[in-house]
């Protein structure tokens, strides 16, 4: 069953994303909100109240507005990763559980993803997936805690799920991001047309569109490992070194 996503926009380009709740009309459950305003502006424009939060890292644009919305809100789960940084956590969830909220018809698997930060989680379910700042509709995050090694798998993890599946990450990034996609891969027709026709927000956008055009889930093909080897000017032996290569790269380009 498929679900409604609304974004909120926070700060200069955060997505708090709003998940309608199927079995409780008017709840909804919020993803990453960093800043509680934009979420309690939102609340009072349409009636809704909020029933829970769902945290993927302890970076502060995707926790400060807990415990304002908290204080707003009532007793309210805030389900997150197993960090002492995420104080206001009520739930600590780990790599295969799931997190089920029955009274609002909702259930999400959990998905370890190190890269961007160590103790980094998604939520995966009802065609959706809430990845944070791990993957980025054609890019992905920084490893900030990580090693290329983790942040490949993780990537890897997230582009084995269903291609239908809806991709809801933190940032609105797509245009810059496909501006480096097209500079490694100019020849990229997925993301050429992407960026012809792209709108804001660029969001949801799904796993299969990802896996075309994005440059980071494509570490493996020779097109991706040729252009990041000239660049880096050496053979790079594995996969990992690689998207080490590509990530660099992405994190001067201008």
């Amino acid at each position: 069953m498929s679900v409604d996503v609304r974004p909120v926009r926070a700060f200069a380009d955060n997505y708090i994303w709003l998940i309608e709740a199927p079995g409780a009309p008017g709840r909804v459950v919020a993803v990453d909100p960093g800043d509680a305003s934009p979420v309690l502006n939102e609340l009072h424009r349409t009636g809704a109240s909020l029933a829970a939060i769902l945290l993927t890292h302890h970076h502060a644009d995707h926790i400060g507005g807990v415990p304002r919305l908290k204080e707003a809100a009532g007793d309210i789960p805030v389900i997150a990763p197993d960090d002492p940084r995420i104080p206001t956590r009520t739930l600590s969830v780990h790599d295969g559980e799931r997190c089920d909220l029955p009274e609002l018809g909702l259930g999400f698997e959990i998905l370890a993803v190190p890269g961007h930060t160590m103790s980094h989680i998604a939520f995966w379910g009802h065609g959706a997936l809430f990845c944070g700042d791990t993957l980025f509709s054609a890019g992905c995050g920084r490893m900030f805690e990580g090693t290329p090694v983790q942040m490949i798998a993780s990537l890897e993890k997230l582009r084995a799920l269903p291609p239908e599946t809806n991709m809801y990450c933190g940032h609105e990034y797509t245009a810059a991001n496909l501006r480096f996609a097209l500079t490694v891969d100019p020849a990229n027709a997925a993301a050429a047309r992407h960026r012809d026709t792209l709108t804001t927000p660029s969001l949801p956008s799904s796993l299969g569109q990802e896996k075309l055009m994005n440059p980071f889930l494509r570490c493996d093909t020779p097109t991706i490992r040729k252009a990041v080897e000239a660049h880096a000017g050496r053979p790079l032996p594995g996969t990992a070194d690689v998207f080490g290569e590509l990530r660099a790269w992405k994190d001067t380009f201008q």
